[in-house]
């Protein structure tokens, strides 16, 4: 195999069909517990956003727009703790979906935790938990065919 043929993209769809039909199951199973939509699609592109992933930063700022996000919000997403554009709650899951993507050393997830119950059950922070965990391997997923 010369270099250039060894360096190509993995064809995922291909070679492990069953491993994204799984992770497909994980978003519909996410999808019963009624956190809603728009919420998974800010923390869905600010994660993508974080991770450099092209492809899923136009698919969720697609999806967003179709169901009903503005363009000035999404604008707006990659700063969203200086813009006046997002409520108490999503600020609260945007900024545990920074620390969850980010995983800096020595972070406290504590008071991230704590801000979160002001505006969620433990059930929905499950749900947005998940949420982040599945945007970030999708993302490594895509950046790995880079």
């Amino acid at each position: 195999m010369n270099d250039t043929a060894a360096a190509r993209p993995i064809n995922y769809q291909r070679e492990i069909p069953d491993v994204l039909q799984a992770m497909g199951s994980v978003h519909r199973a996410m999808d019963g517990y009624g956190l809603e939509r728009g919420l998974h699609h800010l923390v869905q592109l600010r994660a993508s956003q974080i991770n450099r992933c092209d492809y899923c930063i136009k698919l969720h700022t697609r999806e967003a727009l179709e169901d009903g996000e503005t363009g000035t919000r999404l604008e707006r997403l990659a700063d969203w703790s200086q813009a006046a554009d997002f409520s108490a709650r999503e600020c609260a899951a945007l900024a545990w979906t920074e620390a969850l993507t980010r995983l800096e050393p020595g972070a406290e997830l504590g008071p991230l935790r704590a801000r979160l119950r002001e505006h969620f059950s433990d059930n929905e922070i499950g749900v947005l938990t998940s949420s982040v965990a599945m945007i970030n391997l999708w993302n490594r997923i895509q950046v790995s065919r880079h």
